[in-house]
Formats: structure tokens, C-alpha cells, sequence
């Protein structure tokens, strides 16, 4: 009866999912003492080292205005359109979210779900960049090793449209 019941336990541990790798990207929008303030557009995605694009992972853009009239201003995320944004038929599940308001945003992608599941072990550049109506436009990167031998977190600053941009990855 003890064997039948080790051997149970066996089979079950082996049928858990090997634990995934994880991403999150700690995203810092600060408040700005404007006139008429206007939430910026973001864009979140990976490049190689070599500069080259390699996976969308966010993009906050004005859903709500009519007929799709919000991804008219995607092109003034500059960087991001150039590096594979105008090739997205907006919205992509998954991709696309609503702007957001001053404050601290966190999102997480792990290695069992698209995009992660298909991209390679590396060193990448994550990127982050934000325009607004109004506003500036800027751009931060963060280098990025995927997905990493030991917990590690990397962070970079911006100057005024973006705040401490924080990624954390654990193998």
C-alpha cells in the first residue's frame, strides 16, 4: 500500500508544469504639473542587442474614441512604430490596453504564454517609450538576460515622461 501511494505521488509531481520564467516591468508614470494633462500613449517590446525588434509585450493606447479613431496617434510612438508597431492590426489581444493615469503600473509575462514561450535565451533591450498629446516623447531602455541562471532586477530612469522604469526576471 506505501509503494502504491509513493508511486502516486510520483506521478502526480511529474505531471505539474515545470515552473516558468518570469518578466515584470515596473513602469513609473509621473504626475506632471501641466495646464491640460494627456495620458500618454506606451509602448512595451524587446529588441536584440544588434537594435533589431523581437516581440511586442504592451502597447497603451485611447481605445474609447470612435470608430478606432485612437490608433491614429500610434505613430507618434516614433520609435516603436518603426521597429514593427505600424505592421500590428490594432487592437492585439494580449498587447493592447487602455492609457493609464499617473502612478506606478507592474506587468507580468511568464514563459508558458505568448510571447515569452517562443523567445530565445538572451540578452535583449527592453523598451519603453511614451508620448503625449501636448507633451514630449521619450524613450527608456533597460537591458534585459533571458531568462537569466538567478533572480535579477535592472532599472533605468527617464526625464520627464517616464519615471524609473524597474524589470525583474526569475528563471
Amino acid at each position: 500500500m506505501k509503494t502504491r501511494h509513493c508511486l502516486t505521488l510520483a506521478l502526480a509531481l511529474l505531471a505539474l508544469p515545470a515552473s516558468a520564467a518570469e518578466l515584470s516591468v515596473k513602469i513609473e508614470q509621473p504626475t506632471l504639473p501641466v495646464a491640460e494633462y494627456h495620458r500618454p500613449y506606451l509602448a512595451i517590446w524587446l529588441e536584440k542587442t544588434d537594435g533589431s525588434a523581437v516581440t511586442q509585450l504592451a502597447v497603451w493606447y485611447d481605445q474609447n474614441k470612435k470608430d478606432n479613431a485612437g490608433t491614429k496617434w500610434l505613430k507618434d510612438l516614433r520609435q516603436w512604430w518603426r521597429k514593427g508597431g505600424r505592421d500590428l492590426a490594432m487592437p492585439v489581444d494580449g498587447v493592447a490596453g487602455a492609457t493609464r493615469a499617473p502612478g506606478v503600473h507592474t506587468l507580468y509575462w511568464n514563459s508558458q504564454k505568448a510571447p515569452l514561450n517562443q523567445l530565445p535565451a538572451g540578452d535583449y533591450q527592453l523598451m519603453v517609450e511614451a508620448a503625449r498629446e501636448g507633451g514630449g516623447r521619450e524613450v527608456v531602455r533597460v537591458p534585459v538576460s533571458w531568462p537569466g541562471k538567478t533572480p535579477r532586477q535592472t532599472s533605468a530612469q527617464g526625464q520627464q515622461e517616464l519615471g524609473t522604469i524597474t524589470v525583474q526576471v526569475k528563471p
